[in-house]
């Protein structure tokens, strides 16, 4: 990478947080490492990270709470632990503006590897070429990351801008979960069809708050999704 990455680690288990913090410090990610949702709030409010990695299980203040708190400020990649394997609490997480989730117990190089993806991802540095996709009023530029539809940046995570950016690299074209999924996060991600779901219902909501956007994001029933120009 181009330069180091700076995480926010929330996590009350102070063994694990340890452990933690001393792989991704051997591999150029400074972390900055809090135990509670209000401490997080804090220091995410103090200064600018590259990536905030939080537990949901946090005393006092949930961590979907302080995701959802962080989402409404920041637009920085969040990435939620979790020990609940089931589908709903991850979904519920992403609903609140997770880019990403990793199961417990897991590998602290697993981590390493989301976070080298998402950070790559945010600054520009993954996915085509820099250049201008335009579908009706709608202009994402993958080189500067910004999506503008009718005049107004639109204020995307993530995740939502690399959906995004996929479905308007194909306009027109109906995508299945699973060609998205492959498409933003490769074949070996453990994501779930429901994830898709999510951040395509943020995306949607978010491009419909312009009266452009309103019908830009389509579903195609038992086939996937589409982009088209909300004027046709």
């Amino acid at each position: 990478m181009s330069d180091a990455i700076s995480a926010l680690l929330v996590e009350d288990d102070s063994r694990l947080a340890r452990f933690t913090t001393e792989y991704l410090e051997q591999h150029e990610v400074s972390v900055i490492h809090v135990a509670d949702g209000e401490a997080a709030l804090a220091e995410n409010a103090r200064r600018r990270f590259d990536v905030v990695v939080l537990d949901i299980m946090l005393p006092g203040q949930s961590g979907l709470s302080v995701c959802k708190a962080i989402r409404e400020r920041s637009d920085v990649p969040i990435v939620m632990l979790t020990a609940r394997v089931e589908e709903a609490d991850r979904v519920v997480g992403l609903e609140m503006g997770a880019d990403d989730y990793v199961l417990k117990p897991f590998s602290p190089r697993e981590l390493l590897a989301r976070l080298r993806a998402l950070v790559r991802r945010d600054r520009g540095e993954l996915g085509p070429k820099a250049r201008e996709i335009r579908v009706g009023k709608l202009l994402v530029n993958t080189g500067k990351r910004t999506a503008v539809l009718d005049g107004a940046t639109l204020s995307l995570t993530t995740a939502e801008y690399a959906f995004l950016t996929v479905l308007a690299d194909r306009a027109g074209r109906v995508l299945s979960r699973d060609q998205l999924l492959r498409l933003v996060h490769g074949t070996d991600s453990e994501a779930f069809d429901r994830a898709v779901d999510v951040q395509i219902s943020r995306l949607r909501q978010k491009l419909a708050a312009h009266p452009a956007g309103v019908n830009m994001i389509r579903t195609v029933r038992g086939v996937g999704y589409v982009l088209v120009d909300g004027d046709t």
